[in-house]
């Protein structure tokens, strides 16, 4: 079983907003990780456009097949689902957030070699706010993340601050400038590790992530999740069919149906664009952007 955090490394990410613990999953998960995505890459060929399941880089084509995100892979994929609900994930999240934990998404996001897809800053609680902020990330580091490959950066503390606007224009585009809210850009800290890694990252830290410019890939499994007693605020819930679905996504411990309440910001991501539900579509919407496009 894997080791529980010291309370030294809750205390940092207490203080700091996200945590890495190095070489956290044997090999073997790697490798059936790496198979599973092989077997999306091949679903991937021949598709003209992104679908419920895979979502397309602006660069792919049918004869270059490039494949930026496998949506919700705990719904796809057996051996993702499985992975979701071990100890391997679920440990050091429920000494972070509480032993009774509610899946909220998963993802996973693909930097491929020479051109994989930039996300901007943004904070996942403009996303999606609830009445705490027991919220977090866990990503699975399936490739060695370096500074050249695009690795997941964070402002440190930042979590503890405002819920910054991710407007433009008045409406959600999922992002903003560092510089324009008074944060210096080197201040940002690369979650860097090998392979077999975890990441752990709070849901209102300021994060983002460059263009992969490097000859190697950079492929991270993202299992975001809250306390059960975190409940959507602002219609957040629409998606799921009352409270006795919303209970199917509970990952361990025991439900509630009553929130508790934090005296945190809060600003609601609305009106929505009219795009597809895809970061990387919502945050075309910006006017500025701090990373460099796909050419």
């Amino acid at each position: 079983m894997p080791e529980i955090l010291s309370n030294e490394q809750i205390e940092a990410y207490r203080e700091l907003g996200y945590l890495v613990l190095e070489r956290h999953l044997p090999d073997d998960i790697l490798i059936k990780i790496r198979a599973e995505i092989s077997r999306f890459e091949d679903e991937a060929r021949g598709m003209t456009e992104s679908n419920e399941r895979l979502d397309l880089e602006d660069s792919h084509t049918i004869e270059d097949p490039r494949l930026r995100r496998i949506k919700l892979p705990h719904k796809i994929s057996n051996f993702m689902r499985e992975l979701m609900f071990s100890d391997h994930i679920l440990a050091p999240a429920r000494d972070l957030a509480g032993p009774d934990l509610r899946l909220h998404t998963s993802k996973l996001n693909m930097k491929s070699a020479g051109y994989g897809a930039a996300v901007e800053w943004h904070q996942d609680y403009a996303f999606y706010p609830h009445t705490n902020d027991d919220i977090l990330a866990i990503g699975v580091i399936i490739d060695d993340m370096e500074s050249e490959n695009g690795p997941l950066m964070v402002y440190p503390g930042s979590h503890k601050g405002p819920v910054y606007d991710h407007h433009v224009d008045g409406v959600f585009a999922g992002a903003f400038i560092p510089e324009d809210v008074g944060l210096n850009p080197a201040d940002a800290v690369e979650l860097k590790g090998p392979a077999g890694s975890i990441s752990i990252h709070h849901g209102r830290i300021v994060h983002g992530s460059a263009l992969n410019t490097s000859d190697r890939s950079r492929r991270i499994l993202f299992y975001e999740m809250m306390a059960a007693d975190a409940f959507p605020i602002m219609g957040s819930m629409t998606m799921w069919d009352g409270i006795k679905d919303y209970n199917t996504r509970m990952l361990c411990g025991e439900p509630t149906i009553k929130p508790r309440l934090k005296d945190i910001p809060i600003r609601i991501p609305q009106p929505q664009p009219d795009v597809p539900i895809s970061i990387y579509e919502i945050q075309k919407g910006l006017k500025a952007r701090a990373f460099k496009t796909i050419k």
